[in-house]
């Protein structure tokens, strides 16, 4: 597997993402909250894992700030999606909801911890 992060493994249909909040599972790993859904249950089934991260203008007002936070997220995600493995596609909602900026390695140790319980999860339902 790459360690590429392509349009097609964004998640920007609104009718999936309507359907990963509605129907999905979510879990909790500071400082994300994260929530899933195996695509098996959507029409058009995607070829890659689809993720979408979000960091609350709540939070963060300057605009820099929630960039750089995407920044480093989606850098971790196309480091680390291979965790994942060629399993049953999921879409993904990484949501950041810590109030302070944290460094890319915690970012990082959190956001792997969160792809094996996903892993785990895709195995077991799959």
């Amino acid at each position: 597997m790459k360690n590429t992060f392509k349009k097609a493994e964004r998640l920007s249909k609104k009718k999936h993402i309507q359907e990963l909040f509605d129907k999905g599972s979510s879990f909790y790993s500071y400082p994300f909250k994260t929530f899933f859904l195996p695509s098996k249950e959507l029409n058009p089934k995607p070829e890659f894992h689809q993720v979408l991260i979000s960091v609350p203008k709540r939070y963060f007002k300057k605009a820099v700030d929630r960039n750089l936070l995407k920044r480093r997220i989606r850098e971790a995600y196309r480091l680390n999606k291979s965790i994942l493995g060629d399993s049953e596609k999921l879409l993904i909602a990484y949501i950041y909801i810590s109030k302070e900026i944290l460094a890319y390695a915690e970012i990082e140790k959190k956001l792997v911890a969160g792809l094996v319980k996903l892993s785990a999860k895709g195995s077991s339902n799959g």
